[in-house]
């Protein structure tokens, strides 16, 4: 019979104690300054970067060492030197071409001075003094004289001109976008037809007035105004009002024409009386001016009679 053993008789081996926690073994890991950790299935895992690109991210130093570089500088220099000079010459090409001061003067103007020259396109009848006023030879602007030309009026009058058309081919059911740009841009052709002929006229006829070409387009800019008025009361009054406007519209600008180019053509007469004038005879200048005048009437009949039916 073998010998029984107790338990307590059996050798235990003595149990070793954990080792404390190094900083390689961590309960959490601290990924607040790194890249969020991938995990197995390809996905971020929480825990990211909340304060921002380092300074080597954002290029602090590298943008710092280009700013101190003198040789950065001097082609910075250089090149805002260039864009300089390539500004300044295309502000003088355009100024050639386009007087920006001169450009400015028709457009110096203000509700008192449009609301007298309205009344004086529709009422001219009733106006006195048509004389341009100067101040040491240069005319006084368009706020400052009634009688000045200005730009501002046929270009607000060619826009409104261009969307009672539009409204009014829309009654008509005739509405398009190609029917409206063809509107448009035949009345601006004729105005440029328009001035061209003046102007081709005067140097023809060596005729040396004041005229610039900007007081060409203004005077025949003018007749917006009438066409604006005559539409307006064709799709008010149907063909009958339509008529009456236009003969009363046709009149006035033919009216406010001959006395204001009066003022700037016809002055020169006297001049050719003391031999000093140019070489153009007096009633060339008139027929210019007449003829500036009656063919006003014509170009509003055709750009208004297809927008009344």
């Amino acid at each position: 019979m073998e010998p029984k053993l107790h338990v307590s008789q059996i050798p235990t081996k003595p149990r070793a104690r954990a080792a404390p926690p190094t900083a390689d073994s961590v309960l959490f890991e601290d990924t607040s300054s790194g890249a969020p950790a991938m995990s197995s299935q390809g996905y971020y895992t929480p825990g990211y970067n909340m304060a921002g690109p380092s300074n080597d991210m954002q290029g602090g130093p590298a943008v710092n060492n280009l700013f101190a570089d003198p040789m950065a500088n001097a082609a910075m220099m250089y090149g805002s030197s260039l864009a300089n000079q390539g500004k300044d010459m295309v502000n003088k090409e355009i100024s050639r071409f386009m007087p920006v001061n001169k450009l400015k003067y028709f457009f110096a103007v203000d509700t008192r001075y449009v609301m007298k020259k309205l009344m004086i396109l529709m009422f001219p009848y009733t106006h006195q003094d048509w004389e341009v006023r100067y101040h040491r030879d240069t005319p006084l602007t368009p706020r400052q004289d009634v009688n000045a030309p200005d730009l501002y009026i046929p270009s607000m009058a060619f826009i409104t001109y261009i969307l009672l058309a539009g409204m009014a081919l829309g009654i008509q059911k005739r509405f398009s976008p190609e029917v409206l740009g063809l509107c448009a841009s035949t009345a601006l052709v004729w105005v440029i037809i328009e001035v061209l002929v003046m102007l081709l006229s005067l140097y023809l006829l060596t005729v040396h007035s004041d005229l610039s070409t900007f007081d060409l387009i203004a005077y025949s800019g003018y007749k917006y105004v009438g066409m604006i008025f005559t539409v307006l009361c064709g799709l008010l009054f149907g063909s009958d009002g339509y008529f009456v406007a236009l003969a009363w519209s046709s009149c006035a600008l033919m009216f406010f024409i001959v006395r204001s180019l009066k003022m700037k053509i016809l002055p020169s007469l006297s001049t050719d009386a003391m031999g000093t004038g140019s070489s153009a005879k007096p009633q060339f200048r008139l027929y210019i001016t007449v003829a500036t005048a009656v063919f006003q009437p014509i170009i509003i009949y055709w750009l208004t009679s297809h927008l009344v039916r």
